[in-house]
């Protein structure tokens, strides 16, 4: 069912990319057919390439970790290797710049409390 939603995105996307597409090459139309159908597959790309990153958005049922060797952990400050959920599902702590490590039992407590 997903990659159905996902497929009928898209067509409607590719549908409504043919005017903007076709404005293009009418404003264009001066040039040779060749260089202006380049010019307006560019600017089409830098216009639905956001689009379809958003369609196509990959969420993970896995938890992508990240483990960090003697580190504090964030919550009870003992000394260990250190873990933390990098992203996981709607959860995305990718760029995040001050990376919170937990233990072990401390980042499975905090697991429980992240919704994919």
């Amino acid at each position: 069912m997903k990659l159905f939603k996902q497929y009928s995105l898209y067509l409607i996307r590719w549908q409504l990319s043919t005017p903007i597409l076709a404005i293009v090459l009418k404003l264009l139309a001066n040039l040779n057919t060749l260089t202006a159908t380049i010019i307006a597959n560019l600017i089409g790309g830098l216009i639905f390439f956001w689009i379809d990153k958003i369609i196509f958005k990959k969420k993970s049922d896995v938890p992508l970790w990240e483990i960090k060797d003697d580190t504090e952990c964030y919550d009870c400050h003992k000394h260990t290797k250190g873990y933390r959920i990098v992203s996981w599902g709607n959860y995305d702590r990718s760029e995040d710049k001050h990376p919170q490590y937990r233990c072990k039992d401390c980042s499975i407590n905090k697991m429980k409390t992240i919704t994919k």
